[in-house]
C-alpha cells in the first residue's frame, strides 16, 4: 500500500512538489511574525498554485495551440490554463508589489517588522 502511495507521487511529481511548496508558503504565512517573511510565504503559495494549474493544463503528446485550417482541434492542449496562469502571475505581482509598499510604510512608522509589535504599538496609540 505504501508502495503505491509513493509511486503516484512519483508518477505525478509536478502536483507533489505543488502541494509541498503550497505547505511551505501556508507554514510560513501562519508561523512567521515578519511580515517579510510572510509575504515571501504568500508568493510560495501563488507559485505552487501556478505550477498546479499549469501541470494540470498540459497533456503529454498533444500540440501547442495554434490551430491551422483543416487540423482537428482534439490535438491541441488546451490554452485557458496557460491564460489563468498568466493573468493569475501579473495579478501576484501587483499584489506583491502592494505589500512591499505597505510594510515600507509600516517600517517608517512603527520601526519594527514584527506583526504583534506593530499591533501593540498600535493599540497604545489609540488609547
Amino acid at each position: 500500500m505504501i508502495a503505491e502511495i509513493v509511486q503516484h507521487l512519483l508518477t505525478n511529481y509536478y502536483e507533489t512538489t505543488a502541494m509541498v511548496l503550497f505547505g511551505i508558503g501556508f507554514t510560513s504565512l501562519l508561523m512567521h511574525r515578519n511580515i517579510i517573511k510572510k509575504i515571501i510565504g504568500f508568493n510560495l503559495m501563488d507559485s505552487a498554485i501556478y505550477l498546479f494549474l499549469a501541470s494540470q493544463g498540459y497533456i503529454q503528446g498533444r500540440l501547442a495551440p495554434v490551430v491551422t485550417s483543416g487540423t482537428d482541434a482534439s490535438l491541441y492542449v488546451n490554452p485557458i490554463p496557460t491564460g489563468l496562469v498568466l493573468t493569475g502571475i501579473v495579478v501576484s505581482v501587483s499584489v506583491t508589489a502592494f505589500l512591499l509598499a505597505l510594510t515600507c510604510r509600516l517600517y517608517d512608522r512603527y520601526h519594527t517588522l514584527d506583526i504583534d509589535e506593530i499591533t501593540n504599538i498600535a493599540r497604545k496609540e489609540q488609547d
